[in-house]
């Protein structure tokens, strides 16, 4: 299945850059992320709580972040399983500065098995785009609320 989407940012690239690399960040934003740990360099175990129609389930896997070119983009690389089934995918994230905002692209693909493909491509798309939409709007709300802390992310 292949995975488009932008939306654009209501901040500097390099504060959305930031907040894109930072785990605590990622963790918070993340629909249904229960804990994303590091495990080496840009690379992290995952447990997510997700459910897509009537196939819920617990998925733990892997999370690593490659081709970093800071602060234009990266490629996230995931897969995990459950009981539900399984995915991996790959996706480019690119980070676009447009007049003291970000837009944000992402071009991926995912392969998905076992009930959770049983919910068909229709669904299943949607189901990406809400959860899509879901994390940029927790983005959107957490740099939002630091822009005024002087800390990084």
């Amino acid at each position: 299945m292949n995975l488009e989407g932008s939306h654009l940012l209501y901040a500097p690239r390099d504060r959305v850059w930031a907040a894109f690399n930072d785990p605590a960040v990622l963790a918070r934003c993340t629909p249904g992320c229960e804990r994303l740990d590091p495990i080496g360099p840009d690379e992290y175990e995952a447990v997510l709580k997700v459910g897509i129609a009537a196939v819920k389930g617990t998925y733990k896997g892997k999370l690593g972040i490659t081709e970093k070119t800071p602060p234009v983009g990266y490629t996230l690389k995931v897969e995990g399983s459950g009981a539900p089934g399984f995915v991996r995918g790959e996706g480019h994230l690119t980070f676009e500065e447009q007049g003291g905002n970000t837009l944000v692209t992402v071009k991926g693909e995912t392969q998905v098995g076992g009930l959770i493909a049983a919910v068909g491509q229709r669904l299943l798309g949607s189901a990406t785009r809400m959860l899509l939409d879901q994390f940029f709007s927790a983005m959107e709300q957490e740099i939002s609320q630091n822009a005024s802390k002087t800390e990084p992310l």
